[in-house]
């Protein structure tokens, strides 16, 4: 005759305990959606390309004004990752509007900015950190108005990704039973960006 083995009373009340951890038992139960780029056992969490383009979605449209010169605004983000030299870039549709260009609807083009990356602890965010416009480009403007008006592009499109967030966390994220993480080493990779938990 077979018996069946039970846990013993100590050690099935631990594993209800345990389960009755809501970080925990978000981690046991939920595979996927929030936490599914966490791995506690190795202390990393990677968040996807996918994850990352889709909360970069959600901040733009950005505008800002440039004086009473111009006004420049970025639209239609998208996200590349250069994992060689460990950074971030963003091309974004531009459109410039000043009274002084020729057309009353501006001048359009696109932007590549790229930067490197940082967290903040206070905004528990990654965010873009000395972003650098590298590619511009404008349509329908030539000589001195088109220098004047890629430099003015240039300058606002890094002022309006500077210390833009990629990726926030809410701290019940990054919560597991009685401890909190930090985020260490930030890791641009292929496909998605490595942070360390600390």
């Amino acid at each position: 005759m077979r018996h069946r083995l039970h846990p013993s009373p100590p050690r099935r009340r631990l594993i209800l305990q345990l389960l009755q951890l809501p970080s925990l038992a978000g981690l046991l139960l939920v595979p996927t959606g929030a936490w599914s780029g966490f791995n506690f056992f190795t202390s990393e969490y990677t968040a996807s390309r996918a994850e990352l383009q889709a909360q970069l979605d959600k901040r733009f449209p950005l505008a800002q004004k440039y004086g009473a010169y111009a006004n420049v605004a970025l639209s239609e983000p998208q996200l590349h990752l250069d994992a060689a030299t460990n950074r971030a870039a963003i091309t974004a549709r531009l459109l410039i509007t000043s009274p002084f260009l020729k057309s009353e609807s501006g001048a359009e083009g696109s932007v590549t900015v790229s930067s490197a990356l940082r967290y903040d602890a206070a905004r528990r965010a990654l965010l873009l950190d000395q972003p650098r416009a590298e590619q511009l480009s404008l349509q329908g403007l030539s000589g001195r108005n088109a220098e004047q008006a890629e430099k003015i592009a240039k300058l606002v499109a890094q002022e309006l990704l500077r210390d833009q967030a990629l990726r926030s966390f809410t701290e019940a994220e990054l919560t597991v039973g009685r401890k909190t993480y930090d985020i260490g080493d930030i890791t641009v990779l292929a496909d998605g960006i490595k942070v360390q938990l600390k």
